[in-house]
């Protein structure tokens, strides 16, 4: 156990990311109940379905979860916060905005604070408004992205040396190897988001399991650059033609529409990758097969004691 296993009562040192869509009931449940930090993903969900779907996790495990609001994207953030202080949530995620002005209300009801940073600055202020934890995500992580495009292996060894409350490695980890490296840059554990996906607990298509299955290091694109809403996909049918708008000089209203939920759901939940996006990291291409979550982490750890113990100086 270290600070974090202690902090957030969980077995092993292993996240679930926030992904809208993705990180549902089913997946969050499993993720507890193998030991790490399951997380149900507001994304864009109503107040309601939400509750939902805390009421269920509640009702299917009494082990440590969480809830991820990503605040510049959900257009009812008091609501959703309102909702884990009523249910009693353990630990709060708050991701992609400033967490600022959310943080006190949520230690005061004895709510674990997660921040997911982008850069050290944002860390920084991040542990002054009270912090518990903070998150620092790479530029190889899936999905929305920040625009300072820091690589992970960067990343966190200025933000562990920067803080003092734990740090989480996010970004390019999937396996016992990058576990490792990420305890040894300084993180006490990790945030997983791919490789989650592609696991038999995922609620997600198959096409999208098996497409990151098949995925080599070429097989991730960005797109949204010109818009500056940086955006690591799948190299689907879909992300091309993102691409080739882009290059037409597609306007920043027409990119939004085209990468707006909707798409999301198309590509993820019902498997159309030529009309619909997925996101996926660069990890995609250390991904080989789909087990079960409990398997993924007992893999995990046995990975990370067996190379730990052949390393050499």
């Amino acid at each position: 156990m270290n600070d974090l296993t202690r902090m957030l009562e969980t077995e092993f040192p292993f996240l679930q990311g926030g992904m809208g869509n993705v990180s549902h009931v089913d997946l969050a449940v499993s993720v507890s109940e193998a030991g790490g930090l399951g997380t149900l993903g507001a994304g864009t969900l109503s107040p309601s379905a939400l509750e939902k779907m805390v009421k269920e996790v509640r009702f299917r495990t009494n082990k440590p979860f969480s809830i991820n609001v990503p605040l510049s994207v959900h257009p009812d953030v008091q609501k959703i916060l309102s909702i884990a202080v009523q249910h009693h949530v353990p630990v709060v995620s708050l991701s992609a905005g400033n967490p600022s002005p959310y943080i006190k209300m949520l230690k005061k009801e004895n709510i674990t604070v997660m921040c997911v940073v982008s850069n050290p600055s944002q860390a920084l202020k991040a542990e002054k408004a009270g912090a518990d934890v903070i998150i620092a995500e790479g530029f190889e992580a899936a999905g929305i992205n920040a625009n300072d495009e820091l690589t992970t292996f960067t990343l966190i060894p200025q933000i562990a040396s920067a803080v003092q409350v734990p740090v989480v490695a996010a970004g390019g980890i999937g396996d016992g190897r990058g576990f490792l490296a990420a305890l040894s840059l300084g993180a006490q554990g990790v945030q997983l988001g791919t490789r989650l996906v592609a696991t038999e607990d995922a609620k997600v298509h198959s096409n999208y399991k098996q497409a990151i299955c098949e995925s080599d290091a070429h097989s991730t694109v960005i797109t949204g650059r010109p818009y500056k809403k940086i955006r690591r996909l799948l190299k689907t049918a879909y992300a091309k033609q993102l691409l080739e708008w882009e290059n037409n000089e597609m306007s920043a209203e027409e990119y939004n529409q085209k990468t707006n939920e909707s798409y999301h759901i198309k590509g993820a939940i019902e498997g159309n990758l030529t009309e619909g996006h997925v996101n996926a990291g660069q990890v995609s291409s250390l991904i080989e097969d789909i087990p079960t979550v409990s398997e993924l982490f007992k893999r995990m750890m046995n990975e990370a004691r067996t190379v730990s113990n052949q390393l050499s100086f």
